[in-house]
């Protein structure tokens, strides 16, 4: 997690383009990562209901990010 901790520190920076750059990054950095738990927690059962509860969102909304991957 050495970049993601990285990307943290760099979002407080001073400089806003450094840290915008640095929000931006980490934007990309958890949408894949939510992709990877997406697809793990799928792949051992779990219902759209039940993603969709975990991150805090309705099931039509994970479903529509995730249901055609």
């Amino acid at each position: 997690m050495t970049e993601a901790t990285n990307l943290a520190e760099r979002a407080g920076d001073r400089d806003p383009r450094v840290g915008l750059r640095a929000v931006a990054a980490l934007r990309r950095l958890l949408e894949q990562l939510e992709a990877v738990q997406v697809r793990s927690a799928r792949n051992q059962g779990w219902s759209w209901q039940e993603i969709a509860a975990e991150l805090g969102v309705s099931r039509q909304a994970v479903h529509k990010k995730y249901g055609r991957r």
